[in-house]
């Protein structure tokens, strides 16, 4: 079957054979070929999110490996009689699901901002003639007719044109319009965004008029194709994949203990089921409860925090990946500068500054009467100069095969033809330049040198304008584009971007909390330069899209971690650039206002706009900032750090602790003739223990810490647990030693003495392992400090308060008070040698540039 359909690479093909591939001809199709080709490649829309039923996203989350750890936990102690354990639990776990669904639905409304972004109605050619329809009929081979005003309601190649100038701000992010020709030749570009022939839809015409040949519809377009992505379910986050593998972690240490346990007390010829409680009491020990409940208040507390600095988190969990970054992309126009035109400088011939140059231009601009561009604007709104004398008697309006506008102007009886446009078309037409006070012949030298300079500023990223001047006959009123010939050149002017007044300082911020920026554009190269110049932004690599396109994604994962600059790239090169340095093992944020960002955004770590962005770019986004600045940002950096540094305190303390008690217990039941601690204790330890910590939310976090990411390192956590749980059980197992040998105490004194040795040394230790100075030079927060020293004492009162039968503690002999008061005290002071021997933290420094102020609130 014939598919009438472009190829691929569509703007490649010489035009008489992307007609032929097309089966249609410069007239458009017959409505019956329309209607065949309609019901093969189905309506031009864009793909509609395919969202997950209510059912299938909560099993979705009931499914991660942590949360059927703490499920199966809390099961087994609702089935051992553990009953607020089990609703704790379950509680916690409900909670975190439900603030998870209710911050995250972005991408079918992300989608639904992309298609109210095309156009309804477009005129079309069907047999022979024009009729209008909806966009959505569209399909390839059809032939549209498109003026200012209008979207492209698809891509196409150009058959006919006429000025036509479009805006491709959506596609591209580059504010200023760009203009269209038909060629037909084959096509050289890689890629379809940028190519001079090229019209794709979601841009707009800015002026003029063209009959485009529809080569791409729907999914198939550019737009499209950034909208499948949308439509994706994004990829797992830095944070999502750190807990996946802390829960696989979990589950295999949990199942290992259990069998072992289980297997040494049969060996023993223990009673079979005080076996198994003893093995499920350990099991639920090992497992962090409260760690959902811990995340959710400690990401929560930071997006009321980020909230105050005017950060709008829209993703709970983007809070601890945003702490985690360690790169960060941004987009140019728009995100590092003001996306408008300024004069940086007017110059004559030799590169001198030049106010006549300007003044000239500024006549120009102000007398013309066409449509203005932002260049004129940006003359205009440079100064306002004293126009008094000068009379306007004719202009040979702009268009874009001269790309150059002229006005005659009359003062005190001389008449002056003021010409400006690009500097190659104004160059060409002179034959004399200003010098001086007089004039001098532009010969081949003087050609040289200005080209020369032309080229200089434009390695300095600056837009050009050209200026020249002729005296025209005192009896000429009216001017044509024959007149304009024989100029003399005056000079230029040249236009930058600005970067915004505080981009400078926060890239520099950034840098120093150890975030490598990266400027991802659809720029050209000498631009993207200059603002890197301007912004004091080290240059490392530059990568353009045409270079991307010829790398495969192993040698862009190694390029792009080298390169400080992508310049013409495409959305869905930003994509790729993202994903690989993801795949190089960074933390990646991005921050972008665009359509064009909206791929990318959707795949970073942590996605962030802006609220002057398009609809499409802040739906996609994970934070939104409220204001234009991007000190915002490094707020918001440092408030990340704290989260995932204060959560890691928890599960750090958790892992360590649990699992040396639990290993403690485990090596016990094989020398002891009895249990050394009751499973209805073993609970009650962690529940206490557990409740201890709540306030981990409220802790200063060192501003050391502050100043490098920070993420989940399950290696770590692994490593830490062993280290520290190790050390703990050396402890338990002393103390063991003491009771049974020196003591002597009975079994009640045993399990009772343990348990308040245990509760003692784990909640403790939460004041040495919660920052990596020593404990003394620290402190911790009121909040965290006054419930761990509660809970303490509570757990040392236990054995002598009213309900201390009920879980079979008895009171406590002097002598073991003493035991546990020497070998609590030991054991701290090896902890604190331990910490600082085995580089038991994430080794933190500051930064060579240490010049950023640390505001006293942010230790808080």
């Amino acid at each position: 079957m014939v598919q009438h359909k472009a190829p691929a690479t569509w703007w490649l093909l010489p035009l008489d054979r992307l007609l032929a591939t097309l089966h249609t001809t410069p007239r458009g199709l017959t409505q019956r070929q329309a209607a065949a080709r309609l019901r093969r490649h189905g309506e031009n829309r864009l793909e509609q999110a395919k969202g997950s039923s209510f059912v299938r996203r909560v099993a979705t989350r009931l499914l991660e490996p942590l949360t059927l750890v703490l499920l199966v936990a809390s099961g087994i102690a609702a089935a051992t009689g553990d009953a607020i354990s089990f609703g704790l639990v379950t509680a916690v776990v409900l909670a975190s699901i439900c603030l998870d669904l209710f911050q995250e639905h972005r991408a079918g409304r992300a989608v639904e901002a992309l298609q109210r972004s095309v156009a309804l109605r477009v005129r079309a050619w069907r047999d022979g003639r024009e009729v209008e329809l909806p966009a959505s009929r569209l399909v390839p081979g059809d032939c549209v007719m498109l003026a200012a005003g209008n979207l492209v309601p698809a891509d196409g190649r150009l058959l006919e044109a006429n000025d036509f100038f479009v805006n491709e701000a959506s596609l591209t992010g580059e504010a200023f319009p760009v203009e269209k020709r038909p060629r037909a030749t084959a096509g050289t570009e890689q890629v379809a965004l940028g190519c001079p022939h090229a019209a794709l839809m979601g841009s707009s015409v800015v002026s003029g008029s063209a009959r485009v040949l529809v080569c791409a519809t729907g999914r198939q377009t550019e737009l499209g194709r950034l909208a499948h992505r949308l439509a994706q379910a994004p990829p797992p986050t830095a944070f999502e994949r750190a807990t996946r593998r802390f829960g696989l972690l979990l589950t295999r240490a949990t199942v290992a203990l259990v069998l072992a346990v289980v297997f040494v007390n049969l060996l023993n010829q223990r009673p079979m089921l005080e076996s198994f409680l003893f093995a499920v009491a350990l099991a639920v020990g090992l497992t962090p409860e409260l760690l959902p409940m811990i995340v959710s208040v400690t990401l929560a507390r930071g997006a009321a925090r980020l909230a105050r600095r005017k950060v709008v988190v829209k993703r709970l969990a983007a809070v601890q990946d945003l702490g985690a970054m360690d790169v960060l992309c941004t987009d140019k126009t728009g995100t590092l500068t003001e996306a408008r035109l300024r004069v940086e400088r007017a110059l004559d011939a030799e590169g001198e500054p030049s106010p006549r140059v300007l003044e000239l231009a500024w006549l120009n601009s102000h007398f013309e009467t066409g449509l203005k561009s932002p260049l004129d604007d940006a003359i205009l709104a440079h100064g306002q100069l004293d126009a008094e004398g000068w009379r306007k008697l004719d202009e040979v309006p702009f268009d874009f095969e001269r790309r150059r506008v002229s006005v005659l102007v009359e003062r005190a009886g001389s008449r002056l033809l003021v010409a400006k446009g690009a500097p190659e078309d104004i160059l060409r037409l002179c034959v004399g330049v200003e010098q001086g006070s007089g004039i001098a012949a532009l010969d081949a030298a003087r050609r040289i040198s200005i080209e020369r300079l032309f080229a200089q500023c434009g390695e300095q990223g600056l837009r050009l304008l050209a200026v020249a001047t002729r005296c025209i006959d005192n009896a000429t009123t009216d001017v044509t584009a024959r007149d304009e010939h024989d100029f003399i050149f005056a000079g230029f002017v040249a236009f930058t971007d600005p970067p915004k007044a505080s981009a400078a300082e926060a890239l520099r911020s950034l840098r120093a909390h150890g975030v490598a920026v990266k400027i991802v554009t659809g720029d050209h190269e000498a631009v993207a330069r200059h603002l890197c110049g301007a912004l004091s932004l080290p240059l490392g690599g530059v990568l353009t899209g045409t270079q991307i396109a010829a790398l495969d994604d192993h040698a862009l994962r190694a390029a792009a971690s080298d390169a400080t600059l992508f310049c013409r790239v495409t959305p869905e090169q930003k994509n790729r650039i993202v994903r690989a340095l993801q795949a190089g093992g960074h933390v990646v944020g991005y921050l972008g206002d665009g359509i064009n960002d909206a791929p990318p955004l959707h795949s970073a770590d942590v996605g962030i706009s802006v609220d002057g962005a398009v609809d499409v770019a802040k739906q996609a986004a994970d934070l939104v900032l409220l204001e234009q600045d991007l000190a915002v940002l490094c707020d918001g950096l440092r408030e990340g750090r704290r989260t995932v540094v204060n959560v890691g305190k928890y599960v750090k303390m958790a892992t360590s602790s649990n699992f040396g008690n639990m290993v403690s217990m485990a090596a016990a039941a094989v020398f002891l003739p009895f249990l050394p601690m009751r499973p209805v204790q073993i609970l009650l330890n962690n529940f206490l223990y557990d409740l201890s910590e709540l306030a981990i939310p409220t802790d200063r976090v060192s501003d050391a810490q502050l100043f490098v990411p920070q993420r989940w390192d399950v290696a770590e956590i692994r490593n830490f647990m062993l280290c520290f749980g190790t050390l703990s059980s050396v402890f338990d197992l002393a103390a063991f030693a003491l009771m049974v040998l020196v003591l002597h105490v009975p079994a009640a004194v045993f399990q009772s003495a343990w348990f308040v040795q245990s509760m003692a040394t784990q909640v403790l230790v939460i004041f040495l392992i919660r920052t990596p100075h020593a404990a003394w030079r620290d402190r911790p927060s009121a909040w965290l400090a006054a419930s761990s020293l509660a809970i303490t004492a509570l757990a040392v009162a236990m054995p002598w308060l009213p309900w201390a039968d009920a879980f079979g503690f008895v009171p406590l002999p002097l002598p073991a008070l003493a035991m546990i008061v020497a070998l609590t005290l030991s054991y701290l002071a090896a902890v604190e040698l331990a910490k600082h021997a085995l580089g038991a933290f994430q080794r933190v420094s500051f930064p060579q540039d240490r010049t950023l102020p640390i505001p006293a609130a942010d230790s808080r």
